[in-house]
């Protein structure tokens, strides 16, 4: 028999390691991206601080429970009263009103007639009583302009 048969002479065919690894490579890059996009999304929107208003908080109280929330509305007149632990005043919205007692000390431009922010949580599901840890007061350019040297920046510069 001669050495030369057909079935040892048929031409193997070389592995595809060329576009298998090119393949890996690109699956392995958008995984990456994948989890880049999914890192970022999840870390900006858990760095945003949303606000309930005192009445949506009303509307959703046995929802939101004893969970802490940030509670936005407007310091009803005559309702502040300084406490040894902080302050005591009513916060209300354009249909209800919540009594807020903040512990800590107030900002120095907390007052009546002002929007501003609390962190804090009902005391129960039911109640309209607020416990406030944290009072956040936003002013105005305005406010800066008419009050220069009542405003410091955060490197204690007045502006």
């Amino acid at each position: 028999m001669a050495s030369n048969e057909p079935d040892q002479l048929t031409p193997v065919a070389p592995p595809a390691t060329k576009s298998r690894a090119r393949r890996r490579n690109l699956l392995v890059i958008a995984a990456l991206g994948v989890c880049v996009v999914a890192l970022l999304a999840q870390g900006l929107l858990g760095s945003l601080n949303y606000f309930k208003t005192v009445d949506e908080a009303l509307a959703e109280r046995t929802t939101i429970g004893t969970k802490e929330i940030r509670l936005e509305g407007v310091v009803k007149p005559h309702s502040i009263s300084r406490t040894a632990s902080g302050a005591s005043f009513t916060l209300t919205g354009s249909q209800g009103q919540v009594f807020v007692i903040s512990h800590g000390t107030p900002p120095q431009l907390f007052q009546a007639n002002i929007p501003v922010v609390v962190v804090g949580h009902f005391k129960t599901v039911s109640s309209d009583a607020f416990s406030g840890t944290q009072i956040m007061v936003k002013h105005s350019s305005t406010y800066i302009a008419k009050h220069p040297k009542r405003v410091k920046a955060p490197n204690g510069s007045i502006r």
